[in-house]
């Protein structure tokens, strides 16, 4: 069968302390599972493109299945067996996030340390030439068959080399391609490579942070920011706010709209704007609008920052997504 939608990004082994809540101890997680996650609250049956070594927990995958997924874009290979997919991220009373000095903050709240986190090195630590492709990304080259023609493509956060390839081979006139770029490329010195990968991309999805590096020196309107994004093919951007929701610009119908995030219960900030990007993605083809793409994208979102993991939001009271949607529509409004 060929899925309609295919979300492409990394898995992770995640090793989650929250403030207060139970921590995640090598648990499955990634870019990949965090936007499937987010698509899922509105939509089954997306295909999914990541990479794992011959190490990865088959159970895992094998619990993608069962939850609607399509799993034969995850390749497992042999040459990435014995990569460290770990992640350690622990949050403080303020929800700010510390992904250094991992003993001292399980020492701190009392846990023993896992041994399966011994020797572990943060990405900074780890840092590589962002014009090189990483060899835990989804690669354009292991892409099934089956997934060339759908319809909808999600691109989650991964080196430029690999999302390009990936555009090239999904940004047909067919296919409606989204990314979220690498915090490590949007920079003003990629902006002249970034301007061709764009021209295959349908909706443009950066964080505010992101977006302000990438035109650091230039201008501080963020407005003025994303029209010159949309000049190179973007006919949606949508900028993530974090705790401040997003803002959305409509090329074609020259809307500029604001959206408030929902008032969660956070307990777990990890993964939210890949939730978001997941949600907006089963929400657009739903509506085939901007806004309301942007609404399903929020309410993915505040259901993940609730809790824990990737598929924390699919474990909520029934109805309890539909029922944010119906309340957020009050909330927005054009800019």
């Amino acid at each position: 069968m060929q899925p309609t939608f295919v979300i492409a990004g990394k898995l992770n082994r995640e090793y989650i302390l929250p403030y207060s809540d139970p921590p995640l101890i090598d648990s499955p997680g990634g870019s990949l599972l965090y936007a499937a996650g987010g698509f899922a609250v509105w939509n089954t049956g997306a295909g999914l493109l990541g990479r794992a070594g011959e190490d990865y927990p088959r159970q895992w995958l094998r619990a993608l299945e069962g939850r609607g997924f399509d799993a034969r874009g995850i390749r497992v290979l042999r040459e990435l067996e014995n990569t460290d997919l770990r992640a350690f991220i622990a949050f403080n009373e303020a929800h700010e996030r510390s992904y250094t000095n991992a003993v001292s903050h399980f020492a701190r709240r009392g846990l023993t340390f896992p041994k399966s986190l011994l020797g572990y090195q943060t990405a900074n630590d780890l840092r590589k030439d962002p014009r090189e492709p990483d060899l835990i990304s989804p690669a354009a080259r292991d892409v099934p068959k089956e997934y060339r023609n759908a319809r909808y493509v999600h691109l989650c956060s991964f080196d430029f080399v690999s999302q390009s390839q990936m555009v090239n081979l999904f940004g047909n006139s067919t296919q409606t391609v989204s990314l979220d770029p690498s915090a490590d490329y949007m920079t003003p010195a990629f902006w002249r490579d970034l301007r061709i990968a764009l021209q295959g991309v349908a909706i443009f999805l950066p964080s505010e942070e992101e977006l302000r590096a990438l035109f650091w020196g230039e201008t501080d309107n963020l407005w003025e920011m994303a029209r010159k994004v949309s000049e190179y093919g973007p006919q949606i951007v949508v900028i993530k706010r974090g705790k401040n929701g997003q803002m959305a610009y409509d090329v074609a119908g020259n809307h500029r709209y604001e959206i408030p995030a929902y008032p969660s219960r956070v307990v777990d900030l990890h993964g939210a704007g890949d939730a978001f990007c997941g949600g907006f993605l089963a929400g657009f083809e739903k509506t085939n609008d901007p806004l309301m793409a942007a609404l399903y994208g929020n309410v993915s979102a505040s259901l993940n920052v609730e809790g824990s993991g990737p598929f924390y939001s699919l474990e909520v009271m029934p109805g309890l997504a539909e029922a944010r949607l119906h309340a957020l529509k009050e909330m927005a409004r054009e800019a």
